[in-house]
């Protein structure tokens, strides 16, 4: 079997243990997958709230440098530019051209692909594996759009996630009310926050 790694981008804006029990989740599934690598998004992306690329970086740092499965890639943020997804990709497979790609999208992102810089060139060549949010079925989303359904074969279902709720905005709102985050995110990431009083 062909080995593949899985690109994990989002802002983890702050990190949470949701983030790392799902690509925990995606390793215990996926047997093919050698490495999980976190791409955190350059703060140059339009996203409000959004902190410094440095802290968001060293917080992923404090959990990823403790799980020789996980790896942490600055690719986004060493950018002067907003970076796409293609590109990361593209990026990513010319360190790893003996690997499948897989990124990982939950079924919010995944109903706005379509409208992703060269959408179609991305789902050509490469794959995703599609954690579903809430009460969304995959299956429904690639039915739906004709987009989609034209490239299902690309899409590859999470099973048996563990659905949460929990939002980075849930946590960074806690955090202004001076509310303990503790039991959300690792102890390390909790007294980073605290000591640069990130997101008060």
């Amino acid at each position: 079997m062909k080995k593949a790694i899985v690109v994990y981008g989002g802002s983890f804006n702050p990190p949470l243990y949701s983030h790392f029990s799902l690509a925990e989740q995606v390793l215990n599934e996926r047997k093919e997958v050698e490495k999980i690598l976190f791409v955190p998004v350059n703060c140059k992306y339009n996203k409000e709230g959004l902190i410094e690329n440095k802290h968001r970086f060293q917080m992923l740092k404090l959990v990823i440098d403790k799980n020789s499965l996980f790896e942490l890639s600055a690719i986004e943020m060493q950018s002067k530019k907003a970076v796409y997804t293609i590109e990361v990709l593209q990026q990513v497979q010319k360190q790893y051209p003996n690997h499948l790609l897989y990124f990982l999208l939950g079924t919010d992102n995944l109903k706005l692909l379509e409208t992703w810089k060269q959408a179609e060139e991305l789902v050509e060549n490469f794959s995703f594996l599609v954690l579903e949010r809430d009460t969304d079925c995959l299956e429904a989303i690639l039915e739906k759009s004709s987009f989609l359904n034209k490239h299902k074969q690309a899409f590859i279902k999470i099973q048996n996630t563990i659905h949460t709720n929990m939002s980075a905005s849930y946590v960074r709102e806690k955090i202004k009310r001076k509310e303990s985050i503790r039991y959300l995110t690792e102890d390390s990431i909790c007294e980073y926050i605290q000591k640069y009083h990130l997101y008060e």
